[in-house]
């Protein structure tokens, strides 16, 4: 094995152990919950009422994890193109450059 593919391993077991760790070592006794909920939560026990309703509510959770996935997977597919495109164009400026060191 080369050193460069024993500094990869051992990166990728850095990542993985930095997201295992804190998962095995609270043993499942914390409740996980998003800022969201916890957001939601404190402004609803404060007394504040909303001006106007949501114009669309997914029926179930399913749902709506599903149009967040899409909706990331839109912006992922936009964000990928463009910087296709970008690299694209750098390409395209360089070859057509005439190199450097010519007299």
């Amino acid at each position: 094995m080369t050193r460069r593919r024993l500094v990869t391993a051992l990166l990728v077991l850095a990542v993985v152990a930095l997201f295992a760790l804190p998962l095995v070592l609270d043993g499942g006794t914390s409740e996980y919950a998003g800022t969201d909920s916890l957001a939601t939560g404190t402004i609803e026990e404060s007394g504040y009422t909303p001006w106007f309703e949501s114009v669309f509510s997914p029926s179930s959770s399913e749902v709506e994890s599903g149009l967040f996935a899409l909706q990331a997977a839109l912006g992922g597919g936009v964000l990928g193109y463009v910087l296709g495109r970008l690299r694209g164009r750098r390409q395209v400026r360089e070859a057509a450059a005439p190199p450097s060191g010519t007299p």
